[in-house]
């Protein structure tokens, strides 16, 4: 089972920068995804960015060009660079867990019987 723990989030003005981490602890599996996901009051979670097995990225549209993700060199760290805050970024922001090989994407449902951290709050204020 992979257990993960977001932190980073804090509240911040349009234009700021803000990292977050998502720290896991696997055991059992030699092979594990991380992936970052975002939920704003009333809308639905989204996937926002994640690292394949092969080392390519993905990152949502919505935030391309302003988000960057990134790992750790033992791979249990998975961060989220955020550059350029908008108010439309504010969300709890949750970082996903899930072992095995299968292709390592944010889709929600890649992580169905995965593992969700508790989320960090971001705020970002005009």
């Amino acid at each position: 089972q992979v257990h993960v723990m977001e932190s980073g989030g804090d509240s911040v003005q349009t234009g700021g920068s803000l990292r977050l981490s998502c720290t896991a602890s696997a055991s059992g599996y030699s092979t594990f995804c991380l992936a970052w996901f975002r939920q704003a009051p009333e809308k639905k979670r989204e996937g926002v960015a994640a690292i394949n097995h092969d080392g390519t990225s993905t990152v949502a549209d919505s935030v391309k060009g302003r988000f960057t993700v990134s790992k750790d060199d033992t791979g249990n760290i998975l961060y989220l660079q955020m550059n350029d805050l908008k108010p439309e970024d504010t969300a709890m922001y949750y970082c996903a867990a899930r072992g095995g090989l299968l292709g390592c994407y944010p889709d929600e449902w890649r992580f169905a019987g995965g593992t969700w951290g508790q989320g960090t709050q971001v705020t970002v204020s005009t």
